[in-house]
């Protein structure tokens, strides 16, 4: 599986961003998604995870009520809407694919395949 995100920017703070992960490959299915970030100088952190099915989703603490993940199997992609943007959301955003399907793992190195990133930026 080949991945591909888009989406990022430079948006104020209070403002909404959505990034898209394009899937090459037939078997995108049977992956769950999941979105994953690195600010300056930090560790990568998870984001959000969506499973195979699109019925679990997980969300880290940080971005619930705020970010929603999708996905639409048909078109082999994966959404993550970002609304209420605040600074410390800034960061590369990254999607990756877990052969696993499920939602619940959220370790970077449990990811079989990744996107190249997108760079979201939020002013204060």
């Amino acid at each position: 599986v080949q991945l591909q995100a888009s989406g990022g920017g430079l948006v104020q703070a209070g403002g909404s961003l959505r990034l898209s992960c394009a899937a090459s490959g037939r078997t995108f299915s049977i992956y769950a998604m999941g979105w994953f970030r690195q600010a300056p100088g930090k560790e990568r952190e998870f984001v959000a995870a969506i499973s195979r099915s699109g019925g679990t989703i997980n969300y880290v603490d940080s971005v619930k009520g705020r970010f929603t993940i999708s996905r639409d199997n048909a078109k082999n992609t994966v959404l993550l809407q970002m609304n209420s943007l605040k600074p410390e959301d800034t960061a590369v955003y990254y999607c990756a694919a877990n052969r696993y399907g499920v939602a619940i793992i959220t370790k970077g190195n449990e990811y079989d395949y990744w996107g190249q990133g997108t760079e979201v930026t939020v002013s204060s």
